[in-house]
């Protein structure tokens, strides 16, 4: 009686979709930081057990296109829409939810559907009655649970209800596995976090990265990264006076890719000026966006 699902994360930026997913998997997949629009693209989660394996889509927070790009990573939602067993839609204490074509959506798939309030652990708790009546009438047929992914709270709750929602089913990857995305995507991912937490602004939503090259042996990786921005200011910027900024950027990334990869790594960060590259289909294509 093995049981194989896949379930769907969708809701607003900065309300703790990938560190949901991180929590539940056990692994640090998606990159997580304060700053919205930190999740790009569609990331697979796999969690393992002797009796079930679980497949967490992890999504881009829901936005309004202003690029070609923002169209791109609606796309991945939309995408993670369709082929859901459960829905699980992450909101907090302090979201004001204004998405309700895709609640229609989801609504009309007519499959299970979850709402987890995160972050109940900071507010009152006559305030999260009052967002749990407001799912209520919202998605009468949802179950809602406050949760507090930082403090675990409810975690094991959660993780109990999707399980008794997916079907019984062979796994749909090896147990082995913890993601569908290739070594190259995650190495991306933990250098395009410490653009998030190092500069400010406009800066790590014009940033994109390409690794250009990936060389392992026994006991190094040797990793070329090209950072592309949209202007030549914010290469000065991303640089820093005598490099200083990028050559924190990069040992930050380093030890984190050491962390994942369990390995010595060697980095070495270029980079470009692309301009306009959230608006040029070929560059996206080439970023994994298909626009």
């Amino acid at each position: 009686m093995h049981k194989a699902g896949f379930v769907s994360i969708i809701g607003k930026p900065n309300v703790g979709k990938s560190s949901l997913m991180n929590a539940l998997i056990g692994e640090k997949l998606s990159a997580v930081t304060q700053k919205a629009q930190t999740t790009r693209h569609r990331i697979f989660g796999i969690l393992n057990d002797e009796n079930y394996q679980l497949v967490i889509s992890d999504t881009p927070g829901l936005i309004k296109p202003a690029y070609l790009m923002h169209e791109a990573m609606m796309k991945f939602v939309n995408e993670s829409i369709t082929d859901a067993d459960v829905f699980l839609i992450m909101t907090d204490v302090i979201d004001k939810f204004d998405f309700d074509d895709v609640i229609i959506k989801i609504r009309k798939m007519g499959i299970p559907v979850i709402v987890a309030i995160n972050k109940c652990d900071l507010s009152e708790q006559d305030k999260v009655k009052t967002l749990i009546t407001f799912w209520q009438e919202k998605i009468p047929e949802a179950q809602i649970i406050p949760i507090s992914v930082l403090a675990k709270f409810n975690l094991d709750l959660l993780l109990q209800i999707l399980l008794e929602h997916i079907p019984v089913h062979p796994p749909f990857f090896s147990k082995e596995e913890i993601s569908n995305m290739p070594v190259r995507f995650f190495t991306s991912e933990i250098i395009r976090e410490q653009i998030f937490l190092n500069y400010k602004d406009e800066i790590p939503y014009s940033v994109e990265i390409m690794i250009e090259s990936f060389v392992e042996t026994d006991k190094l990786v040797k990793i070329g990264a090209l950072l592309c921005v949209i202007r030549d200011s914010q290469k000065g910027i991303l640089i820093g006076k005598n490099g200083t900024a990028l050559k924190r950027v990069g040992t930050e990334a380093r030890k984190g890719l050491e962390k994942f990869l369990d390995k010595k790594v060697f980095l070495e960060i270029h980079v470009k000026v692309q301009k306009d590259w959230r608006e040029d289909k070929a560059i996206l294509k080439n970023f994994g966006f298909a626009p």
